[in-house]
């Protein structure tokens, strides 16, 4: 693996000075901190030590990190030690409105994250070691783990991010038929409630696009990763509306319990108090199929007011959950 860039090693480094001021409620003395952040331990000398730590508290305080000095002990205050100042360093209570939140909910279905890992985390380690009293709520994390529904998506996007070619059965939605398709993946987007991939299609000699859901079995590399470009300027979104018949909508009734049914709520065309606690909405769609799966996915907090064909398609699937759940022990 390549040594890093002196701009990223830079960048870790005041990373980890700055998770290691967060972790403790006091400040901390020169020598844990040199002993928590990996970069100060392995510098050659106290005193190269000493020059880099001067030159990270100067760039976090012109970055607007307030970095605190404080005597370490309240009678001798010959040492000094140092922390960030939390209620200045963080933010205020964020509200979300109802398309954020959408959004937010799409992105995690494709990205998970971690909040510290590497020499981070070792940081961490090596201050809880130390003695150090660590405040739980100062590195509060976010770990997206929802999953989408088509078993073909991970595979399919991790082709679209090397340029590699795949191979996959695919269910003609004209014909129901299934054939093998050859495919240098472009790209991959949500449109509808459906994901798609966008390519060239080998076979056809032709650009296509493909419906996730039909795709069945697996999805195999068939050439080397790299081995062809995507063509400038392409946009899979447009590309999956001009390709992609209209359908015609239909509109659906449902009761949202508040502060659920983010992605429901975003394209409500009205949105009205109801009952305590609840919220009626009317939703257009165009593919029963998504929508069903979509409000059955939020469980007791959505409820098909109408059409009774979706009340019907959503019962069945929540129905259907129940079955194979886990047997009672």
């Amino acid at each position: 693996m390549s040594a890093p860039t002196a701009a990223a090693a830079k960048t870790e480094r005041l990373l980890n000075l700055v998770i290691a001021l967060l972790y403790t409620r006091r400040p901390l003395a020169k020598s844990r901190i040199r002993d928590a952040v990996p970069q100060y331990a392995a510098a050659s000398t106290t005193e190269a030590f000493d020059r880099m730590f001067e030159r990270d508290k100067d760039e976090l305080r012109a970055l607007g990190i307030p970095l605190v000095t404080e005597p370490l002990d309240p009678v001798f205050d010959d040492e000094p030690g140092y922390r960030i100042d939390r209620r200045e360093y963080a933010l205020p209570e964020i509200a979300f409105a109802p398309q954020e939140m959408a959004a937010l909910a799409l992105a995690s279905r494709v990205w998970s994250s971690a909040s510290l890992a590497g020499p981070a985390a070792l940081a961490l380690r090596k201050l809880e070691a130390a003695g150090v009293v660590r405040d739980e709520t100062a590195l509060a994390g976010l770990e997206p783990r929802v999953q989408t529904v088509e078993p073909a998506f991970e595979a399919v996007r991790a082709a679209v991010q090397a340029l590699q070619p795949i191979q996959f059965s695919y269910r003609a939605s004209s014909t129901g038929q299934v054939a093998v398709r050859h495919v240098r993946p472009w790209g991959l987007a949500s449109w509808r409630g459906r994901w798609y991939l966008t390519g060239f299609d080998v076979d056809r000699d032709d650009a296509r696009v493909f419906r996730l859901s039909r795709v069945e079995g697996r999805v195999r590399p068939v050439g080397a990763a790299g081995s062809y470009a995507v063509p400038p300027g392409h946009q899979p979104r447009q590309m999956i509306r001009t390709m992609m018949p209209p359908g015609e909508p239909t509109p659906a009734t449902l009761l949202v319990r508040d502060g659920a049914g983010h992605t429901l709520r975003r394209r409500a065309v009205t949105v009205e108090a109801a009952e305590p606690g609840w919220t009626r909405l009317e939703v257009l769609f165009a593919e029963p199929e998504y929508i069903a799966d979509e409000v059955a996915g939020f469980g007791p907090d959505a409820v098909v007011l109408a059409p009774p064909a979706l009340r019907d398609a959503v019962t069945a699937r929540l129905r259907g959950a129940a079955q194979k759940g886990p047997a009672a022990g």
